[in-house]
């Protein structure tokens, strides 16, 4: 039988009798009968040898400390196996006992002593392990791992692949089908003496082995439940991660996570074998899967270390050479920085734990000679914040929006982003880290209001938009919600908004206001932001109502940002209690940036002086056509065949339109006006305002004299007539109009291309010279793209409150 799995149980797995029990319980509901078992010594069981040789070196008394560890293992003993088991097992405790007395005894012990010392742990571990599954019906037998890992000699033993996968298949082709429980931490040298595989050497042992069988899969079975995206001890709202890449976990290692050791990892590379973490006090909760590949979205790590060794030296040439050369060398890094000084002198800053600094500053001073060193120095006052993901360059923007001025610079590789900050700020700059891009992602959901031409575009153009701009922010940014004018479909999970217009609203259901508050509160996210894409009245009116139950809104619909006055500082009062944002440049000037503009002026402690303009496409393109050649009627007509006037052209020609549009920009600059306080000379005769539009229009042709008039008389001037709004603040007074203007041709309101806007803003600062803003100030896109900006804005605003 082929063997899929190799299970670890380090020693607080296996601290007493009852974790002995539940490790037991959980090889035999957990995997095969011929499954490979690797154990570490029982609780502290290693440190207590340790310690017996610490009081042997200091010529105190070590017998009692020998004794009462004897007495833990034959407890363990008695409590798990019947008599004639326990019998065995005591009888060989006692052999143990002897021979670590033998050797405790000893004038001086040999380095490999004192190994095979320390590894009496693992041995009881596996064979009380073994022991236990057999009494529980189960073919088992331990494994002394010196037999089957042979390694040379140095620093840390260096495996011999070769050598020691021939040993391991050949026992698991003479062991058959029973279960193999093989002391982990331990190997030998080729003459067999033992040797300690150093720090988490057990769980080395595992993948290790693993790897020479050809194992599908390693359960590292521990104290916690996997790897969290933070330190669920500093995070309370660290999560768990299902999955990761064997490259992210070897990088998360590298930054000194606790969980797993980079050594752990390394024998898992360039194989299939993936590794499981897992609590062995709660196997049957969810775990985090390590595979050399995941086709899962990459989940971020916030990882730190609160003190490391920062060496710092001044470096000849680029510093490449250096770094290469401390590559060669082994040295374990954590993250580099070079920069050039203002003497132009090339500094190296160097990151690396607080274990290595020593041992690095001392292999620094070695190079100096050799690589132009000086001014070499370690500090380890700073201490590590790094995030690790295989998408660490899309989290990049928003780590380095949270730095200080006493941070450094971050530095990124494939894996990860990493900074130094003075020890004191590792905890809350990881908190923070942790909340803007591995924490639980803020779900915004948005409520379209609104399905004509507009409503449409933004569909699409959401569609298209939505994934990047949730990437960017990280945060889950869905819609939510379509609601015409007789039905709203609504949907908790989300709605394609790829789907059409025309489709999502035919899967609506009738609705009353009522009835949608109650939807919309019920809704399953953190903020809910409403777009008004309507020409609606009755929609505005409910906007106190949005605000109560805490919706953001966009405006497209002029409608609300024109509305009496006491009605709009209701609006701004609420915004204000609330904290909630209320955006509405789409509603004058569609995508152009005129809001925006009016603000910067503020914000730079300018003062607006006038604004003027043209703030109606349509009647931009009725006087950049209307020269004479023909009647102002005809050209009215063309425009409503084109689709470019209102389905009623008198709501463009009685400008009307471009009153509210300048009462809103009037509004965004301080000024509490009421839409009467604009004068309106309205292009619509008074016998034509209220008739029906079939009336209208076979009485068009009424408008052809006072036009004709109006024309030739500007022309006589030398100048072209235009349809223009102007808010002119002289002397505290205000003065606001909408109506015919003569200007001159070379103005910039006397040549557009048909259709467009134009914004002429005067300011203290801009006053001789004005701001001009000129584009599309209508059609279904940019109308959309204002929108979106709007949306975006808020987004970005919820995130920085």
């Amino acid at each position: 039988m082929v063997r899929r799995h190799l299970h670890k149980f380090g020693g607080s797995s296996l601290a007493d009798a009852d974790c002995y029990r539940r490790v037991a319980h959980i090889l035999l509901t957990h995997g095969q009968s011929n499954d490979l078992v690797v154990v570490s010594a029982a609780g502290k069981t290693t440190n207590k040898l340790y310690h017996l040789l610490a009081l042997r070196q200091q010529g105190a008394i070590w017998q009692e400390a020998l004794a009462e560890l004897i007495q833990y293992q034959q407890h363990m003993v008695e409590q798990l196996l019947t008599n004639d088991s326990a019998r065995d097992l005591r009888e060989r405790l006692g052999a143990d006992k002897a021979e670590i007395v033998t050797l405790l005894q000893l004038d001086a012990m040999t380095h490999y002593q004192t190994s095979y010392l320390v590894s009496f742990g693992e041995r009881w571990s596996a064979r009380l392990m073994a022991a236990l599954l057999r009494g529980s019906g189960v073919e088992a037998c331990h494994v002394y791992a010196p037999s089957i890992l042979v390694a040379d000699e140095g620093i840390m033993p260096k495996i011999r692949m070769d050598q020691s996968r021939q040993l391991v298949q050949r026992l698991l082709d003479e062991s058959g089908d029973q279960r193999l429980v093989i002391t982990g931490f331990i190997c030998s040298n080729p003459q067999g003496e033992t040797l300690l595989l150093g720090r988490n050497g057990s769980d080395f042992s595992a993948t290790l082995i693993a790897a020479l069988a050809g194992i599908n899969r390693v359960t590292i079975w521990t104290d916690v439940e996997g790897v969290f995206n933070a330190d669920p001890n500093k995070i309370s709202d660290a999560q768990l991660l299902d999955s990761m890449t064997l490259a992210e976990a070897d990088r998360l290692a590298r930054l000194g996570s606790p969980v797993l050791h980079e050594r752990t990892l390394q024998p898992l590379f360039d194989t299939e074998v993936s590794l499981a973490v897992r609590s062995s006090y709660a196997s049957h909760t969810k775990f985090t899967l390590i595979s050399p590949v995941t086709h899962s979205a990459s989940a971020p790590v916030v990882t730190s270390l609160q003190r490391v060794s920062l060496l710092r030296c001044q470096v000849a040439g680029d510093g490449k050479e250096l770094l290469a050369a401390l590559n060669q060398q082994g040295v374990p890094l954590l993250a580099h920085w070079l920069h050039t000084n203002e003497q132009e002198a090339c500094e190296l800053s160097l990151a690396c734990t607080l274990d290595n600094g020593q041992q690095t500053l001392a292999l620094l001073q070695q190079l100096s000679d050799a690589f132009g060193l000086s001014a070499i120095n370690r500090c380890d006052d700073y201490g590590l914040v790094a995030l690790v993901s295989a998408d660490a360059n899309v989290y990049r923007r928003g780590f380095a929006r949270l730095l200080n001025r006493r941070a450094f610079a971050l530095y990124q590789d494939e894996l990860s982003l990493v900074t130094l900050v003075p020890a004191a700020q590792v905890t809350t700059l990881t908190q923070k880290v942790h909340r803007r891009c591995a924490g639980p992602r803020k779900r915004i959901g948005v409520i379209l209001l609104g399905t004509g031409n507009i409503g449409s575009a933004w569909l699409q153009l959401f569609a298209k938009a939505r994934a990047n701009l949730s990437n960017e922010l990280q945060i889950s940014l869905e819609l939510l919600g379509v609601v015409s004018s007789t039905k709203a479909y609504i949907d908790a999970k989300g709605i394609d908004a790829s789907v059409g217009i025309e489709r999502l609203v035919e899967q609506g259901q009738e609705w009353q206001f009522t009835d949608l508050f109650e939807q919309l509160t019920a809704l399953p996210c953190d903020e809910l932001i409403a777009l008004d894409i309507s020409a609606s009245a009755s929609l505005t009116l409910h906007y106190p109502a949005f605000l109560a139950h805490g919706i953001h809104m966009v405006s497209a619909n002029k409608l609300a940002g024109s509305s009496p006055l006491p009605f709009y500082r209701q609006l701004k009062q609420q915004l204000n209690v609330r904290r909630l944002f209320w955006r509405y440049n789409a509603s004058c000037g569609a995508g152009l940036p005129v809001q925006h503009a009016l603000n910067d002026l503020h914000n730079s402690g300018d003062k607006v002086e006038a604004i003027g303009g043209i703030f109606s496409g349509t009647l931009c393109w009725l006087f950049e056509k209307f020269d004479g050649s023909q009647d102002f009627s005809q050209l009215v007509l063309e425009a409503k065949e084109l689709g470019i006037t209102e389905p009623d052209p008198r709501d463009d020609l009685s400008g009307r339109d471009m009153q509210r549009k300048l009462l809103i920009l009037a509004r965004e600059i301080g000024l509490p006006l009421e839409l009467d306080d604009i004068e309106l000379t309205s292009l619509v005769p008074d016998h034509l305002q209220h008739v029906s539009l079939t009336e209208f229009i076979d009485q068009l042709s009424d408008l052809n004299g006072p036009m004709a008039t109006a024309l030739a008389d500007v022309a006589a001037q030398g100048q072209v007539i235009r349809y223009v709004a102007s808010l002119d603040l002289q002397d505290g007074k205000c003065r606001a109009k909408v109506g015919l203007e003569s200007v001159a041709r070379t103005h910039p309101y006397a040549n557009l291309t048909p259709g467009d806007n134009v914004f002429v803003i005067r300011s203290a600062c801009y006053h001789s010279n004005p701001l001009i803003i000129r584009g599309p100030g209508a059609g279904r896109e940019v109308t959309a793209s204002a929108v979106q900006s709007d949306l975006a804005q808020i987004c970005h605003d919820l995130l920085h409150e």
